[in-house]
């Protein structure tokens, strides 16, 4: 039979028309919000930055779907940006698709829930965060053109 999660896929995806002029608007609002970042006190401010850190890998994602013609929507939007990035550029390990998916979880419990994000947790995850961020960069600067 047809995997449960096959024909979801097609749900949450829709066709659109690449925009190259919003895809580099969209990243020059990440960059803005990763030099923000950078001024942000690491210890006092921890689960701002684990919520930033997200919505920066989140964007870009949508930039990469954006020029490859895709939007997401709905409910499972989010998981469904992280499922194509990973089905599409294999250049992702799976612990780095994985720690897209925790960052999700973790800023839905900060932004709903009033969850505190220990220091620790940012500063041992920030390596692969960044890896991840310049991966998706490289992406974009291709595509982008």
């Amino acid at each position: 039979g047809v995997p449960q999660g096959f024909l979801k896929m097609e749900e949450e995806l829709i066709r659109i028309t690449p925009d190259k002029l919003k895809a580099k608007s969209m990243l020059k609002m990440v960059e803005i919000t990763l030099n923000m970042i950078k001024g942000i006190d690491i210890t006092r401010y921890s689960s701002n930055i684990t919520k930033e850190y997200y919505e920066v890998i989140r964007e870009l994602m949508a930039i990469v779907l954006l020029l490859d013609g895709y939007r997401t929507f709905g409910e499972g939007a989010h998981k469904k940006l992280i499922e194509y990035t990973g089905k599409n550029y294999k250049q992702f390990a799976d612990y780095e698709l994985s720690l897209i998916d925790d960052l999700r979880t973790v800023r839905n419990k900060i932004a709903y829930d009033g969850f505190f994000v220990e220091r620790i947790y940012i500063e041992r995850k920030l390596k692969d965060i960044l890896a991840v961020i310049s991966k998706l960069k490289v992406i974009i600067e291709k595509n982008i053109r």
